[in-house]
């Protein structure tokens, strides 16, 4: 697999374009499912495909760059993939993603289970910060038009906000995060404040730290049935690397 196209959808967003005949393969039954990219190592272009030593992929002994990404549309029939990335300090992925040129070399695997939607549910609240932008996305596109639908997506910059896919009964809601408080904290704010009908299903993701708080107020202050709610960890404050998923 090779990198097809490069582009910027927001200053903070690169859109890169993937392609192979290996891609035929890749089918993607549920919105929200997740592939795992294979990068090359930092400043090469040396892409070495890692092994399983029952622990860990590890490769002539390094661990490889190993990121997680929503796919934000597959075509088996032109052998295309697109991810969103986003662009922040010290990721590996973010780093790649700005140096990306056509003809680079890449690899991934999956994909990972996705978010089946129960089309009984008589309304949906979908919930994230810029990572779950494209997971959003995809699940907004899949809902049935006739049910009402909350999103709130947390941004820490004025420039991660994009056109979100059009749907009939949709209320959209920018949440911006200010510089000083923690990733997630006005996701939570806004988690904490909505109007949950009864039947309501409930899909959140973002930071780790944060998710833990939403699911103790969903599931333990608000009585939410956890069959009713998936509350995904993308990524941890403070680990090194990229944020686990965009």
């Amino acid at each position: 697999m090779w990198v097809r196209q490069v582009g910027y959808v927001s200053p903070r967003l690169v859109r890169v374009t993937f392609a192979g005949p290996d891609l035929e393969r890749l089918t993607v039954v549920h919105p929200a499912a997740s592939v795992r990219l294979l990068l090359p190592y930092p400043g090469t272009q040396e892409l070495v495909v890692p092994s399983w030593n029952g622990n860990e992929f590890l490769s002539d002994g390094r661990r490889p760059a190993i990121r997680t990404f929503t796919p934000r549309r597959v075509d088996p029939g032109t052998f295309e993939l697109k991810l969103d990335i986003v662009i922040h300090g010290g990721g590996v992925a973010s780093e790649w993603a700005q140096t990306a040129e056509p003809g680079d070399p890449a690899a991934i695997s999956g994909p990972r289970r996705g978010y089946a939607i129960d089309r009984d549910a008589p309304c949906f609240f979908l919930g994230g910060d810029e990572t779950a932008i494209p997971a959003i996305s995809q699940i907004l596109q899949a809902l049935p038009a006739d049910r009402p639908v909350q999103v709130h997506i947390e941004v820490a910059h004025p420039d991660a906000r994009i056109a979100l896919p059009d749907h009939p009964r949709v209320t959209a809601e920018w949440c911006d995060l200010t510089p000083d408080a923690p990733s997630g904290d006005a996701l939570f704010a806004a988690v904490r404040r909505a109007d949950l009908e009864p039947g309501v299903r409930v899909w959140v993701a973002g930071e780790a730290a944060a998710m833990q708080r939403i699911r103790r107020h969903l599931f333990e202050d608000r009585g939410l049935p956890r069959s009713q709610a998936s509350v995904r960890g993308y990524w941890k404050h403070g680990r090194s690397g990229d944020a686990g998923d965009t």
